[in-house]
């Protein structure tokens, strides 16, 4: 992962060229006939955005891969880069279609009469969905489901058992777009068997993230995608995922690294319509300070009683001011303090 950051490193690394230097006198400073600095800055008021670019990929998402659940000859397969929706077939095995509905809960058991539980709920769901009536919609497998699902199974050209038979369908929260084959029409699979791979329909930007970089990204928090012909799109922050990583090296010897997984959306989809899969840059603000003092970094000194100050020049004297530090950013930094204000001159070490 590249990242390039625009906020200033740690005060301490910045201001450690200057001399260390002490006061003499009290907090507020003590004018000096010393020679004036060789350059000088204005403090100013502004905002300062900490924002740091990261290099992203543009794609569908997380993909996950189905798996036959009976025995049998892969007869069809759904074309790559296809749309599948509730009720239509994604593959078929034995010349039996399985067809994708919509849901969380995993295909886990034959669905009869007498079979309760929320797998029942959420097949009744889909099937009146599809426009099947006569049942109530609960956990309660009845004859009147047994009924629907006969007529249901007539349309799709299977057996009228009444049952749903482990294997017959394939959930997925919504509609897929099949992502890749893992077997070809002809091989023989077995229970377990990887079959396809599929995502979803939505273009998202996936970005990895060290663990230290984490203060990044924030659940719901405005980002800006640069895509590979130079448009900026908004984006928003959907998810973040813990992950680890296993090594690369595949000898066996590399250590897990733990990244945080970031999922960013368009706030118009359609502004990453004609790019599948690409290369982005991903830009995330960190933090903002509106309306705060700023100097440059290299102006701050580092004073022996502890903390920072800067030389204020005032005309041909000189004194140090204590000041405390904010926000870095751009190469500036976010002051405060006795005697500062806007427009003030400040000292720039060599």
């Amino acid at each position: 992962m590249v990242a390039v950051a625009t906020t200033a490193v740690l005060a301490a690394g910045a201001a450690g060229a200057a001399a260390v230097i002490g006061f003499g006198g009290d907090n507020g400073g003590t004018a000096t006939a010393s020679p004036l600095p060789p350059a000088t800055a204005q403090i100013t008021r502004q905002t300062l955005v900490d924002v740091e670019s990261v290099d992203g990929e543009l794609g569908f998402g997380e993909t996950h891969t189905t798996v036959a659940r009976v025995a049998g000859t892969v007869t069809a397969l759904a074309d790559t880069g296809s749309r599948v929706s509730r009720g239509k077939p994604l593959y078929a095995i034995d010349d039996n279609p399985v067809v994708l509905l919509y849901g969380s809960l995993p295909a886990y058991r034959t669905l009869r009469p007498g079979v309760t539980g929320n797998d029942v709920k959420q097949f009744e769901r889909n099937l009146a969905k599809l426009g099947y009536d006569g049942f109530t919609v609960d956990d309660e497998y009845t004859s009147a489901t047994a009924e629907a699902v006969e007529e249901w199974q007539e349309d799709l050209g299977l057996a009228e058992t009444g049952r749903v038979e482990l294997g017959q369908v394939v959930y997925a929260p919504g509609e897929i777009r099949v992502e890749s084959h893992e077997t070809a029409v002809g091989d023989v699979v077995q229970p377990g068997g990887a079959v396809l791979s599929y995502t979803g329909t939505e273009r998202l930007v996936t970005v990895s993230l060290d663990v230290d970089d984490q203060r990044l990204a924030k659940k719901g928090a405005a980002v800006t995608i640069t895509l590979p012909d130079g448009r900026d799109v908004a984006g928003k922050i959907e998810r973040l995922e813990t992950v680890i990583e296993t090594g690369a090296g595949g000898n066996g010897q590399d250590e897990p690294e733990t990244v945080i997984e970031v999922t960013i959306a368009a706030r118009d989809p359609k502004e990453l319509a004609g790019f599948d899969q690409a290369s982005v840059d991903v830009t995330f603000t960190a933090a903002e300070r509106k309306d705060v003092l700023t100097v440059p970094v290299a102006a701050l000194l580092a004073l022996a009683e502890g903390g920072y100050g800067v030389e204020l020049v005032e005309g041909n004297t000189t004194r140090i001011v204590a000041v405390r530090t904010g926000l870095f950013a751009s190469g500036r930094v976010e002051i405060s303090g006795d005697g500062l204000v806007e427009g003030a001159t400040v000292g720039m070490p060599t």
